[in-house]
């Protein structure tokens, strides 16, 4: 199944920027390549290398699923991104193909940040990675309440994630038990200090529209 809509499009974006940022026309390396490194930067830290490995590799593989361009592609060991993109000179035709495989395994990498992070978060992190996103995808400007209430709805939904896989796995069954009961409970103090604010400044409810994602377990 091919990542939803919004994502491809930022993928596009990013790529299309990384593309048209290149100064040295000598450089031969992939945008998508380009990328990908920009965000494994800013977003390993959260996982650590072997985590963003996992997530990277996982991304890749549904990537090859939708597209036979990435066929040779893979993750090595140490998170780097190889056997995609070729180096020698490619057709304009060629050239929008490898952008198109490439956007496809980069909006796949949202994806399952998506799962691990939520919307809110995973947007955040993109856009620290790469400003420029935000022009592109901003829908309308949100208050500051709209703003802590979707955070609320991404602290419930880790916390539901978490109870689940305590539930799944016994051995670790009572941390994971812990932690989804403390980010619940910080959830629910957010909630209350919203709702408290808005309606001192007359705010009236703001109604949420959380976004569905086809990567959430």
């Amino acid at each position: 199944m091919l990542p939803p809509t919004k994502m491809r499009d930022w993928a596009r974006h990013l790529l299309a920027h990384e593309t048209d940022a290149a100064t040295d026309p000598a450089l031969t390396e992939s945008p998508a390549i380009l990328v990908y490194e920009k965000l494994r930067r800013d977003l390993s830290p959260l996982v650590g290398a072997d985590g963003f490995q996992v997530l990277a590799a996982r991304a890749l593989k549904l990537a090859k699923a939708n597209d036979s361009r990435l066929g040779a592609a893979q993750i090595t060991a140490e998170g780097d991104l190889r056997g995609f993109g070729d180096p020698a000179p490619q057709s304009e035709a060629e050239k929008a193909l490898d952008s198109e495989a490439g956007a496809i395994f980069i909006a796949h990498l949202f994806g399952v940040f998506l799962t691990l992070l939520g919307p809110e978060t995973t947007r955040r992190l993109v856009e620290n990675a790469f400003p420029c996103i935000g022009a592109a995808t901003e829908p309308g400007i949100t208050t500051p309440f709209e703003n802590m209430l979707k955070e609320v709805t991404q602290l419930r939904s880790v916390s539901e994630r978490l109870e689940t896989l305590a539930g799944e796995h016994p051995g670790v069954g009572d941390g994971l038990a812990g932690i989804s009961g403390n980010i619940r409970d910080i959830a629910t103090i957010l909630d209350v200090f919203a709702v408290i604010k808005r309606r001192a400044e007359g705010q009236d409810e703001v109604e949420l529209d959380p976004q569905e994602t086809p990567y959430i377990m």
